[in-house]
């Protein structure tokens, strides 16, 4: 599958030029402009390059940690399954990254208590 890394360059200093971020909260799910990446890194979709993100930990309002999610079902150490209304959604733990809120787009929801508990345990436990 050919990327289309120009069109994201292109796109990019919309985003960055954006005046006011958004305001946001660990636990909510968020439409964000990742982008076109490189190689098995998590990209964004569509014309605005969007995917959903998990707001992980909130450093400031201007920056946090994000997990990208799937619709893919996988059980495996790097993934966590959960559900989002009545859609099973899969957060890859493995592609945590810091975002920029500027990046954030829309919100989507945001998940439970319990699984966000649940996700953080999960993320710790990879750690060395």
């Amino acid at each position: 599958m050919q990327k289309d890394f120009k069109r994201w360059h292109d796109k990019k200093p919309q985003v960055d030029a954006l005046p006011l971020r958004p305001f946001f909260h660990e636990r909510e799910i968020w439409w964000v402009a990742i982008g076109v990446n490189v190689g098995f890194e998590q990209d964004g979709g569509g014309r605005d390059f969007l995917r959903p993100v998990i707001v992980f930990r909130k450093f400031n309002n201007e920056i946090f940690w994000g997990i990208p999610l799937t619709h893919t079902k996988k059980k495996a150490p790097f993934y966590f399954q959960f559900k989002i209304g009545r859609t099973i959604s899969t957060a890859i733990l493995s592609q945590i990254r810091l975002f920029d809120a500027r990046r954030l787009s829309h919100i989507l929801g945001a998940m439970l208590g319990p699984d966000f508990s649940s996700l953080k345990k999960k993320f710790k436990a990879l750690l060395p």
